[in-house]
């Protein structure tokens, strides 16, 4: 991992859809050799997938709600069938097992609050949960995919 594999990166993660031509003026490389280290990146692992950041609010699913979830099960079965029903339901896009008095935390995106209502009925009825905890954001101030940089280290 060099300082050229960091630019990269850092562009990549700004767009994606940049040609191999246009990445490789950004970084400072031939064409070639800048498309040879991204399969690189690929390969090692650095680069999982490119994908497309829609706009929520035009797709109509503009509210964000962070539910946070405490059960009394910690057994691996439990969490096995937890997991596959978190992963059935397109309104959750993010899910963590958590320390602390929190065990699970889910970032879901819905139209409106009885669009929540309804998903929070699906999902209380498919799992056996202690206690969900629903909190809607009001005002999103930053949001990014773009990892910081500044801890890998440079050969």
């Amino acid at each position: 991992m060099d300082a050229i594999d960091h630019r990269i990166l850092a562009a990549l993660q700004e767009d994606s859809a940049l040609s191999t031509a246009d990445l490789a003026d950004r970084v400072g490389l031939s064409p070639t050799p800048c498309w040879r280290r991204v399969r690189q990146l690929e390969t090692a692992g650095y680069i999982r997938k490119r994908v497309a950041l829609l706009d929520r609010d035009l797709l109509g699913v503009g509210t964000t709600v962070f539910v946070s979830i405490r059960t009394k099960t910690h057994a691996a079965d439990w969490l096995t069938k937890f997991a596959k029903v978190v992963q059935s339901m397109p309104e959750v896009i993010e899910f963590h097992r958590m320390s602390g008095d929190i065990d699970y935390l889910m970032k879901v995106v819905v139209p409106d609050i009885p669009a929540y209502d309804a998903f929070y009925k699906r999902l209380i009825s498919a799992i056996d949960l202690s206690d969900v905890s629903s909190s809607f954001a009001m005002e999103e101030i930053k949001a990014t995919t773009t990892l910081p940089l500044t801890y890998l280290k440079q050969a």
